[in-house]
């Protein structure tokens, strides 16, 4: 059985290659341009070129970025409260990366791979922060 220690580094790390991918593509967006696309096309451009990838006027990357902050900080805390905390940031984040995602495939019809990373970092988020609530909800910390 793996450890809640073990299960919060594993968060953390996580996290911090999300605020890595996140502050990326913020700044990427900040200079006028798209995050490169490693794989080749024009993928990165279009959704970075899309209205979705706004919110508020605000680039959602950066609506990422505090997620991630967040969810670092919840692997942080120790006991219930980062516990139920860490789920919930996770399962919020889970919910929007679908949401970019659904708009990515059927809307936009362009896929970013720096997109999909973090979405995938974050499903991996939400398992980790599940894991560790269902198997310590109401342990000491």
């Amino acid at each position: 059985m793996v450890s809640e220690r073990t299960l919060r580094l594993v968060s953390a790390a996580i996290a911090v290659a999300g605020i890595g991918v996140a502050i990326y593509i913020t700044i990427a967006d900040s200079g006028g341009g798209a995050p490169v696309c490693l794989a080749g096309g024009h993928g990165c451009q279009t959704v970075a070129d899309s209205h979705y990838s706004h919110l508020l006027g605000v680039n959602v990357s950066i609506f990422g970025i505090a997620g991630y902050v967040l969810l670092l900080a919840s692997a942080l805390v120790p006991g219930d409260t980062g516990r139920f905390a860490g789920l919930l940031m996770a399962l919020a984040g889970f919910g929007f990366s679908a949401y970019l995602t659904y708009l990515e495939l059927f809307v936009i019809d362009a896929v970013c791979q720096w997109c999909v990373f973090s979405a995938v970092l974050m499903t991996v988020l939400f398992a980790v922060n599940a894991i560790r609530m269902v198997r310590y909800v109401g342990t000491p910390a």
